[in-house]
């Protein structure tokens, strides 16, 4: 009898990380970021493997029966990597953070190349592997995730993995003359070309990420196949592909409508009657344009006084790498420029920056992303930035607006119903407001159901069975629902 395919999923992390309890023995708590939110109901009650770092680095003695007994809640399997202290700092926040982030953002004045990190991000990347290779069978279909194990597919032949091995980037592929900068650049390329399949964003990270292959890779050979470019080098063949992720939107459309969510939203419309909520929404990060969008926004506040007591800024900020000087300078610099602009500019009634600098239960979101009438997405660079396509799922009475920076991956996609903007250019991000909040009824509906169309068909699922069937003949439809995965609950 043939064994069931399965779908394998190889990310930095967990979907699922250990935390302490009160009482002091060991629990799970959901991890965050976009890859999590996207891809567990993909894998949820398809009996698939997730392998990642549990998110601690303390010896948990019943680390695998904790995650045993989680993996039969949701209906798939959790294989942890286990990581030293000096593994995480140098791998993770050393070669992954400091170096490979900042530079593929287009910001290499950011960059520690320290050479103390390539080794031991090759090491862990080898460490990935062979959890890997132990835990697959040639059927599968492996799936690695993102930039922090871009080293992961020539380790895992060498430790004999059978299986198809793709590999999908979500921050963005910088062009040759920055990539060029990388003192690991053709060990990257190269281990990039051991998969069978690497697929990006954007239609620009893809024509990057080929004219890298073609400056630096001598023996490469490229030609176009279909809607790929398939790269041939020796005995091996990598096709690239643009896959713009998605969302599970009808997943959130439902949630928001949940009477918790309606209750919240009432109560945030009810305090503020007669004034437009613009929100801005991001994790505490230099690649997010946070003070340049809080400078546009003093700017609509000095060039049209007619907007004071009118417009309401809420500005989220969800904690991210404290402690790490950076981001410890980039918080005091957010906190100093709410402060002066609310200082300036505030009326008795009236405070026009409302500013938060923790994490959202999920009932908060999605009652932020109903009451908003404007959303202020402006990354200075962007993979994709998800939080846009929340927005739009969730704006159900279409009366709302996307103002979006045209350096983030989504606009590809929802560019031509939101509002563009430069996040550089700060009279113009402060017009693209004036211009939203002046916008009429009939306008922003059109606009957002465009919006919301293009989320529910693009949707995750779309993405997932279109990156696998570059790759393979099979979709997601082959990887069913599996009766025996399914918890009581359901």
């Amino acid at each position: 009898m043939q064994p069931p395919q399965r779908l394998v999923v190889v990310s930095n992390r967990l979907p699922y990380v250990l935390a302490r309890e009160e009482h002091g023995s060991w629990g799970l708590k959901p991890g965050s970021g976009g890859l999590v939110t996207a891809l567990h109901p993909v894998l949820r009650d398809r009996g698939g493997i997730w392998i990642g770092w549990p998110g601690v680095t303390e010896a948990v003695p019943d680390v695998h029966d904790i995650l045993r007994a989680a993996g039969r809640q949701v209906g798939y399997s959790f294989v942890p990597v286990l990581l030293t202290t000096e593994e995480v700092e140098k791998y993770y926040h050393g070669y992954s953070n400091e170096i490979i982030w900042p530079l593929f953002h287009d910001l290499q004045g950011r960059c520690d190349f320290n050479p103390e990190y390539w080794p031991v991000y090759v090491g862990v990347n080898r460490k990935f592997a062979q959890v890997l290779a132990a835990h697959s069978q040639a059927e599968d279909f492996v799936w690695v995730h993102d930039y922090h194990l871009m080293d992961v597919a020539h380790h895992a032949r060498e430790d004999g993995c059978q299986a198809h091995l793709a590999f999908f980037l979500h921050i963005p592929f910088p062009p040759p003359d920055i990539f060029m900068k990388l003192p690991e650049r053709y060990a990257l390329l190269n281990s990039l070309l051991a998969y069978d399949l690497v697929g990006v964003q954007t239609l620009r990270d893809r024509r990057n990420f080929v004219q890298c292959v073609r400056t630096l890779i001598r023996n490469a050979r490229v030609r176009v196949e279909h809607n790929l470019h398939v790269v041939q080098t020796d005995d091996h063949e990598t096709r690239i592909g643009n896959f713009p992720i998605g969302i599970d939107a009808r997943g959130y459309a439902k949630r928001a409508t949940a009477p918790e969510v309606e209750q919240l939203v009432r109560a945030i419309r009810e305090r503020y009657p007669n004034r437009q909520l613009v929100l801005g929404i991001d994790r505490l990060d230099y690649t997010k344009g946070i003070p340049q969008r809080l400078r546009a926004f003093a700017n609509l506040l000095d060039r049209f006084p007619e907007l004071h007591n009118r417009i309401q800024l809420y500005q989220i900020v969800v904690p991210s790498r404290m402690g790490i000087h950076e981001y410890d300078e980039l918080k005091a610099e957010i906190e100093r420029l709410v402060g002066e602009i609310n200082g300036r500019y505030s009326e008795l009634g009236w405070i026009p920056i409302h500013y938060f600098f923790r994490s959202l239960s999920t009932t908060e979101l999605l009652a932020f992303y109903r009451a908003a009438h404007i959303a202020l997405i402006t990354p200075l660079k962007d993979g994709m930035n998800l939080v846009a396509k929340e927005f739009c799922a969730c704006s159900l009475d279409k009366e709302s607006v996307l103002i979006l920076s045209q350096f983030a991956g989504a606009s590809a996609q929802l560019g031509r119903a939101a509002l563009m903007v430069n996040p550089y250019d700060v009279e113009q991000t402060a017009d693209a407001i004036y211009q939203a909040f002046r916008m009429s009824p009939g306008e922003r509906e059109y606009r957002m159901r465009r919006l919301r169309r293009n989320v529910s068909t693009q949707n995750i699922f779309w993405w997932v069975d279109s990156f696998m069937r570059a790759v393979t003949d099979k979709g997601l439809r082959d990887f069913p629902i599996l009766e025996e995965y399914i918890p009581e609950h359901h």
